[in-house]
């Protein structure tokens, strides 16, 4: 069936769906977005991803474009009328359409919305059995990588690096050769000592809501873990490896920049963080 689009107040065919050349969106990267997964017909972490739509909205000072109740209606229509049972919802609020001028415009001029939907497999069964190969890039990035803007140069120019080596992520190095987060994940290691470690949440990475989560259930599973930065070198040693996303959920990492990590295999804790996060997901009430 043709699918839908929301685009500012109205259900549109996708191929239909279209923005002013004047939205700020595209004249300036003035925006936020999200990626809620969608599984089985349920949203993966709603709630979480819409605190941070309201917090990334609130720094760069850009109004909710309705009020949340009536998002998450709208979100569920579109859901419907898409009949995506397994995919993702993406949304994408720009400050609005207004001549182009650097400065905010007047408050009259209203946020864009704009939110598609498309089936997408979550359960990729032979990257699930392989695991992946990472590379790593430096990350060229501004300094505020908590606010999840739309302005993704750097992480596409390194998601293209990453694909010409055969790769399925970029993890992205600081300037003190530290590992900040993929272009499109979070990224983690298990060390030898069996400590799971990420990044702590600052301004240096956007606090992933399957980050979030991933926390959690280590904490509900009483495994060891640490939010600090790690090095490469220390990424080479670990006992495994795994990135986490929207739409990734835990995927395990095999190898970094050609070098195996640990025995070269999907690791067993990855897997189990995984599959405690989906049956998460799968509690949740369908949304159609």
């Amino acid at each position: 069936m043709p699918r839908v689009a929301y685009v500012n107040g109205r259900f549109i065919p996708l191929s239909r769906a279209a923005v002013s050349v004047e939205d700020r969106g595209y004249q300036f990267a003035d925006g936020v977005y999200e990626v809620i997964a969608l599984k089985q017909g349920r949203f993966a972490d709603e709630d979480g991803h819409l605190d941070r739509l309201g917090r990334s909205l609130g720094e760069l000072s850009i109004a909710w474009p309705m009020p949340r109740p009536a998002l998450c209606l709208v979100m569920r229509e579109l859901v419907r009328r898409n009949r995506v049972r397994n995919g993702g919802l993406y949304m994408q609020v720009t400050r609005g359409v207004a001549p182009r001028d650097f400065k905010f415009p007047p408050p009259r001029v209203r946020p864009s919305l704009v939110m598609t939907v498309r089936p997408a497999n979550l359960d990729p069964v032979e990257r699930l059995a392989n695991g992946v190969r990472v590379i790593s890039l430096p990350d060229i990035r501004w300094s505020r990588r908590d606010i999840k803007s739309v302005a993704l140069l750097p992480q596409v120019l390194g998601k293209q690096k990453a694909h010409e080596a055969g790769a399925f992520e970029g993890w992205m190095i600081d300037d003190d050769g530290l590992v900040t987060e993929g272009c499109s994940s979070n990224a983690w290691i298990i060390t030898r000592d069996g400590v799971l470690v990420t990044r702590h949440a600052t301004t240096a990475i956007l606090n992933g809501i399957t980050r979030q989560a991933l926390l959690r259930i280590a904490g509900t599973l009483g495994l060891p873990f640490e939010e600090r930065a790690f090095s490469l070198a220390e990424a080479y040693e670990a006992r495994e490896a795994f990135l986490s996303s929207a739409s990734t959920f835990c995927q395990p990492i095999v190898e970094i920049d050609g070098r195996p990590v640990g025995n070269g295999h999907p690791g067993l804790l990855a897997q189990r963080l995984r599959q405690s996060y989906v049956d998460g997901v799968m509690a949740g009430s369908p949304v159609i």
